[in-house]
């Protein structure tokens, strides 16, 4: 059982019971999936760049992501249908609970002037989106041998039913959020 898994069931459920009163263990919100997405937007021109961003994002994620393609042609942008633009990953269970602690522990302490995710990420039906200009704040990456530095998207689905179960149950966790 992974470290944060562990805190979670042992921490963040009685926390979470005590806090909004659930009489019933199962309707404690809790992590459904996460879900990271990567867009490469030279892919469409150059497929080596895929494979590289690909690569690395199997790295970060421990999981081959799957390569996302234009549902439709923008010619300003030089794009035609089923182009390949991006990459994403869907992690579930183990995996997410690892990722999510090397995130919270590793690599957000890594972004330069952090001062604390915003609390108004949430979309309102418990899921917390949060974006990070680099992809090289992951330690799982060798500096030397990335050759462009991408942003990602990072999508934490809870099945919390308002924002404010969401944002306590990922506090619980240990997300850093900024104190307004």
């Amino acid at each position: 059982m992974d470290r944060l898994q562990k805190r979670y069931q042992e921490e963040v459920v009685p926390a979470l019971r005590e806090r909004f009163g659930y009489r019933n263990p199962m309707e404690v919100p809790r992590l459904e999936k996460v879900v990271i997405n990567m867009g490469v937007g030279d892919g469409a021109r150059d497929f080596k760049l895929i494979e590289a961003a690909q690569g690395e994002l199997a790295l970060i994620a421990g999981q081959h992501p799957v390569i996302t393609r234009a549902k439709k042609a923008i010619a300003a942008f030089r794009i035609r249908e089923n182009m390949p633009v991006g990459l994403k990953v869907t992690l579930r269970r183990q995996r997410m609970y690892e990722f999510l602690d090397r995130l919270i522990n590793v690599a957000i302490p890594r972004v330069r002037d952090f001062r604390g995710l915003p609390t108004k990420s949430f979309d309102g039906r418990g899921a917390h989106s949060m974006g990070l200009r680099e992809h090289l704040i992951f330690l799982e990456l060798d500096y030397n041998r990335v050759q462009n530095a991408r942003g990602m998207d990072i999508t934490a689905v809870t099945t919390a039913k308002t924002d404010e179960e969401a944002r306590e149950l990922l506090r619980l966790l240990g997300m850093p959020f900024r104190e307004n």
